[in-house]
């Protein structure tokens, strides 16, 4: 029910159509809250948190959404709010919602910016995406191409619009290799992309790498964040962010560095970690056999 007031799913004879909310998080600051479980056509594949920043120059959009429709409601919503232009979106990582919504922006003047990481595996990866989408949606991705960044940036960059300052920092990726963060360190809020999840598990896939997301996170920690938009959940504070993630990764990692340490067997490392503090979150059934195995394998390999 949650997602349904968040994000408005409203019918139209059998179709279904995204409607999006902006929910307020600091002056001029804004977030979408997707729905925290599997790509689906009700949830448009916008299984994932995204936002915008106004200034008196222009709108800074975090993550274009999943397809360009998604991508268009994005632009409705905000047009609800301001009617400054979108000058500048950032792409905090490769992940479908992260940045298969930039053809749109682009069609409207913005500029498309992202961690030099993630280009490469936008461009490995968005293929296999776009497919994946067009079998679940069907005509809802109908129009969404892959549109790679216009530009990008190492370690850092600061944006400066309208009297805002917007760090957009790459620290060691994690969740996938090219994941950033979006701080604005007058307000105190960052925009974490998939380095935080929170209500529900994170999952750690083929080309994710767990000891990189841990060392993003414990690195994000320093910058003291009073708000956080994560990628997946409800806006929260860093004691929530480490609980629901760092917390994890930790056990994940300590406990199959331990067990590839000793010669434990992959099978028999799974069936002695116990992740049932983390069973409150969801998708947890779904995702923790698998963390449990590609976080074992990660840590064999080092």
């Amino acid at each position: 029910m949650l997602f349904l007031l968040q994000f408005g799913l409203s019918a139209w004879g059998n179709a279904w159509a995204l409607s999006l909310s902006p929910v307020p998080v600091a002056p001029n600051v804004y977030a979408f809250i997707g729905d925290t479980g599997m790509r689906s056509v009700e949830n448009e594949g916008m299984n994932a948190n995204s936002g915008f920043v106004v200034t008196d120059e222009g709108v800074v959009v975090i993550d274009s959404g999943s397809t360009w429709q998604v991508a268009k409601e994005i632009h409705r919503a905000i047009r609800a709010v301001t009617r400054q232009p979108v000058k500048i979106v950032v792409n905090t990582g490769g992940q479908d919602h992260r940045w298969l919504g930039n053809g749109y922006f682009k069609s409207i003047g913005a500029e498309i910016i992202a961690a030099r990481p993630a280009l490469a595996d936008m461009q490995a990866r968005g293929a296999m995406q776009l497919d994946g989408l067009s079998q679940t949606l069907g005509e809802k991705a109908a129009g969404t191409q892959p549109v790679y960044p216009d530009r990008l940036f190492d370690q850092s960059e600061t944006l400066r619009l309208g009297g805002q300052e917007i760090q957009l920092l790459y620290f060691h990726g994690g969740h996938t290799p090219g994941d950033s963060v979006v701080w604005l360190p007058k307000q105190g809020v960052l925009f974490s992309g998939d380095l935080v999840f929170v209500d529900r598990l994170l999952g750690v896939l083929p080309f994710s790498s767990a000891t990189d997301w841990l060392a993003s996170f414990n690195v994000m920690e320093k910058l003291g964040p009073k708000t956080i938009v994560p990628g997946h959940g409800q806006v929260c504070d860093l004691d929530r962010a480490r609980r629901d993630t760092g917390d994890y990764l930790r056990l994940l990692i300590t406990h199959m560095k331990q067990a590839v340490d000793k010669g434990i067997a992959l099978q028999e490392a799974i069936d002695s970690l116990d992740q049932s503090a983390f069973s409150r979150l969801a998708n947890f059934d779904l995702l923790k056999g698998g963390n449990a195995s590609r976080v074992y394998l990660e840590m064999e390999s080092q």
